[in-house]
């Protein structure tokens, strides 16, 4: 018999992964080229050919043990060398391989932190909407997650509300930009205003409130938007980060931490954060994809072909009626759902084989998600259906009045 925490789990199973398999089940019955699915953010976009060649270099070239045998908890020294002198390089920063944590992708780097900071009850404030399964990985080191109600006006933080919500067991605050499901970036004003309210409810309280950054879309953010590096604002940040995007490589699970040298108590931190990739049974990063990022932290996946998806989604919808905010980053858009059930026009949609997630999947009901990381093709032929759909539930909702 399971665990009652994993029965529940199997219920409230991620709705992102029900309709990815969805899909594949109607792509059986109709063909792959006649179903559009847009549920899920796995990139189109090939690796860069930096990666194939890295790949094969080390393969050939290194010693056996060097590439495929244990090491530090932290990761090679070399490769957190690398990728310290890369950000210093971009943003101004000052970090060391001692600031940098080689983690299994953003999801692991984040249960890492969890598993670091938090004491049962603790709390963990996020933004909706978010990624559902920060839910999770706060549960799992019996955590509470806080969600502050979505600003759909813009999609910026409500701060407000943030401010009227942290007290004396929150422990973190937790945000992601670009931002996972509606593509907004984080204004530097926003997050300069963020770091205020986190100063000021540390010397209310007397305890630390760290920030925590996951940034698995950094590198994907469109018209020459800047998306503030964490670290420079505020002193206790933490920054997760994922090449699953950057360079095409979600099933390699290869990520890193930032803890940087000005968070409170640095040493103890750094050295649970350590401990705590060892017992989660994460060990250590991938070795040999640890090599392989250190020789392509320059290269990056054509953002131009997310840019022509982006384009022609979102001028698409916009001309049929649908009412979205343009996407900053990433490679989702987010639609204010026609019906005020997000749900049941999701199932609408899959009935012309259009395959999208609800709001409600982000703590944001009345809305729906689009991966555009998807063939341009394959937007250009579900773009019908969308305007259909459209038209017929607002037909529908004219004959009902």
């Amino acid at each position: 018999m399971i665990s009652q925490a994993m029965r529940e789990q199997v219920k409230s199973n991620s709705i992102i992964r029900a309709m990815f398999e969805e899909g594949k089940r109607l792509a059986a019955i109709h063909g792959a080229e006649n179903v559009y699915d847009f549920s899920l953010g796995n990139p189109s976009v090939e690796p860069p050919n930096e990666v194939k060649k890295a790949i094969l270099e080390i393969i050939n070239e290194e010693n056996s043990m060097a590439v495929h045998g244990y090491m530090n908890n932290s990761g090679f020294e070399d490769v957190r060398a690398a990728i310290a002198d890369s950000l210093n390089r971009r943003f101004a920063t000052h970090f060391t391989a001692e600031n940098i944590l080689m983690t299994v992708g953003a999801a692991g780097g984040l249960n890492v932190v969890f598993k670091t900071l938090l004491n049962p009850e603790d709390e963990v404030i996020t933004f909706a909407p978010f990624f559902g399964e920060y839910r999770n990985y706060v549960r799992n080191h019996q955590g509470q997650l806080v969600v502050v109600s979505p600003n759909t006006a813009d999609f910026q933080p409500n701060l407000e509300e943030l401010k009227r919500k942290i007290n004396m067991k929150t422990k973190a605050v937790l945000i992601n930009s670009p931002n996972n499901p509606t593509g907004v970036v984080y204004s530097e004003e926003t997050i300069m205003l963020l770091a205020d309210i986190l100063r000021e409810k540390q010397k209310e309280y007397g305890s630390e409130i760290y920030l925590i950054a996951d940034e698995p879309y950094r590198e994907l953010a469109y018209d020459q938007v800047e998306v503030p590096y964490l670290t420079k604002y505020y002193e206790n940040t933490i920054v997760g980060y994922s090449f699953s995007k950057s360079l095409s490589l979600p099933g390699e699970r290869v990520g890193y931490l930032v803890i940087p040298n000005q968070a409170t108590d640095f040493d103890n931190l750094i050295s649970a954060a350590n401990i705590a990739n060892r017992i989660l049974g994460f060990v250590n990063a991938p070795s040999l994809f640890q090599r392989v990022i250190a020789k392509c932290l320059d290269a990056q996946v054509d953002l131009e072909s997310y840019n022509r998806n982006r384009e022609l989604l979102y001028n698409g919808l916009v001309s049929f009626g649908y009412e979205c905010i343009k996407p900053e980053g990433a490679f989702y858009l987010f639609i204010k759902t026609p019906l005020e059930n997000d749900v049941e026009f999701c199932n609408l949609a899959k009935e012309k084989n259009i395959l999208i997630v609800p709001g409600s999947a982000f703590s944001c009901p009345g809305y729906a998600r689009i991966a555009y990381c998807v063939n341009y093709a394959t937007i250009e032929r579900a773009l019908p259906g969308f305007k259909a759909l459209i038209h017929e539930v607002k037909e529908q909702g004219s004959s009902n009045s």
